[in-house]
């Protein structure tokens, strides 16, 4: 047997993922008004309780209640909360720094690309998350028998040159009506095999427990920042100190992390290598970063050092680069807070669009060869 790297993936309904999902909802309506908006929006939930924490300066007005309830609704969770609200303005000390276009944090981010899967994500990681998207449509079309919280995790096998040979466990943890497990058993397994090709050969846990009717923040409580694995790369790579949702761009946990993973997939779809990983360390106030770094796990055509000079010749990391490059006051984020931020097909990400800086870097690297 070779080696067994396991991802996982939650899904919309888990209570730190509704909590992200409403600071990354104060953040859109926030750019949207006004790009100059400085946002650091935290979000708890427990029971019947909600409570937005944070700093923000923005003209924008903000009903906090408002946004939180829409985003309720649309998970799923209609019933009556109580809402606690205690936002201040942002730091002048940090401002200094940040309206200057440094950075708004210190701190080192990373990103990662592979070429095991065109989404350029790690294969486990992959299925788990389609596998939660199946099951989200399964509990929008019949949330009669789902509930909107749930896990997922796959578990894949590699061989010796580190490709995905197959799957080998996969565990589904759905929420469930009362009663209707049984029922709800025959959806899973479907998205199950829609996503898993050796579906016959696999050790399938569903519910490992038999029941999981009581969900949602009626279980567990919920905290912005916290599933920062399953907004990334499931483990496969590093991750930096910070998490993304309910911070503007001008936090380069959120920015920084964004382009590693851009300049790290251009890397893998120019051809220079088959898996990259790139890392960036910034201090606070400052628009030069500390460091970059380039690993291409001894995949890459020409040296990490070489790497490293391509990325420095043709990558700017400066924090107000990046928000122009990645059109980072435009995007909207709400529906980067579930699934993952890389690898999305399904959205319109920036970051993900690498095709013309790839062909770019590939004719001046063959030009100055």
């Amino acid at each position: 047997m070779g080696k067994i790297i396991t991802c996982e993936q939650v899904f919309r309904g888990h209570p730190d993922k509704v909590c992200d999902q409403i600071s990354d909802s104060v953040l859109d309506l926030c750019l949207s008004i006004d790009k100059n908006s400085r946002v650091a929006i935290e979000t708890a939930i427990k029971n019947n309780d909600v409570y937005i924490i944070g700093e923000l300066t923005t003209k924008a007005v903000v009903d906090f209640e408002k946004i939180a309830r829409k985003v309720l609704k649309r998970i799923g969770y209609t019933e009556k909360f109580n809402y606690h609200i205690n936002v201040t303005k942002q730091s002048p000390d940090i401002a200094l720094g940040v309206d200057k276009d440094g950075a708004g944090d210190q701190g080192m981010m990373y990103g990662y690309a592979t070429d095991e899967t065109p989404e350029r994500m790690p294969y486990p990681f992959v299925v788990a998350s389609k596998i939660s998207a199946s099951l989200l449509k399964a509990f929008n079309d019949h949330p009669h028998i789902f509930g909107p919280d749930g896990k997922c995790e796959v578990a894949c096998e590699y061989d010796k040159s580190g490709k995905p040979v197959k799957v080998k466990t996969v565990v589904v943890s759905a929420q469930t009506r009362k009663g209707l497990f049984a029922v709800a058993k025959n959806y899973i397994v479907s998205a199950v095999k829609e996503h898993v090709s050796n579906f016959n050969e696999i050790n399938l846990l569903i519910n490992p427990t038999g029941a999981f009717e009581v969900g949602g923040p009626y279980a567990d409580s919920g905290l912005t920042g916290r599933k920062i694995i399953c907004d990334t790369y499931g483990g496969v790579a590093h991750h930096g100190g910070g998490a993304f949702s309910g911070k503007d761009p001008s936090k380069v946990d959120r920015s920084g992390a964004y382009y590693c993973r851009f300049v790290a997939k251009t890397l893998v779809d120019a051809g220079f290598c088959k898996r990259c990983e790139v890392g960036v360390a910034y201090s606070i106030g400052v628009a030069e970063p500390v460091s970059i770094s380039v690993d291409s796990f001894g995949t890459g055509i020409v040296s990490d050092e070489e790497l490293s000079k391509i990325v420095k010749e043709n990558f700017d990391f400066k924090p107000a680069s990046i928000k122009h490059e990645l059109k980072l006051l435009y995007t909207k984020y709400q529906d980067t807070a579930y699934f993952g931020h890389f690898g999305r097909k399904d959205l319109n990400l920036p970051w993900e669009d690498t095709n013309a800086k790839a062909q770019e870097i590939s004719k001046a690297y063959a030009k100055a060869k």
